[in-house]
């Protein structure tokens, strides 16, 4: 009587089922947990969501008003932010302008690609141009 193999394609499959399942839950946990986190760092970032509906105007006014100072931070944040990250740029160019001096190789740089029937368009269109001034000039 020759012996039976362990896994059966019966339990393959149902081991198959279970692992699908498994990776199912796994997924969908990882899903809330991601959303759960956003929402997270949106309250932390941005505040509650403030109840407008049965607000005054004076609240509303209030409301407005911490928005707008928060706003107004954040921009001045943006713009600090935006010129480090431009001085860095510049401090980075200049090392490596430096590093290709010490070794003594340059880099060539990159030169834009220009048609040359742009070039010879653009040329007729001001040819045009001119043609047509002087033809106004005359039938003044």
């Amino acid at each position: 009587m020759p012996k039976k193999g362990f896994m059966t394609p019966e339990r393959k499959k149902k081991l198959r089922t279970l692992l699908r399942k498994k990776a199912a839950e796994e997924l969908k946990k990882d899903q809330e947990h991601k959303a759960e986190e956003r929402l997270r760092v949106i309250a932390e970032r941005c505040g509650t969501k403030a109840d407008l509906e049965a607000a005054s105007t004076d609240d509303l006014k209030k409301v407005c008003q911490e928005y707008f100072d928060k706003w107004y931070s954040l921009e001045g944040e943006m713009f600090f932010l935006q010129r480090e990250v431009i001085l860095r740029d510049l401090q980075i160019n200049e090392l490596t302008i430096s590093v290709s001096d010490m070794k003594g190789k340059f880099i060539k740089p990159t030169l834009k690609k220009v048609s040359k029937y742009e070039n010879k368009f653009a040329k007729l269109q001001e040819k045009a141009a001119k043609f047509a001034f002087a033809n106004q000039m005359k039938a003044k």
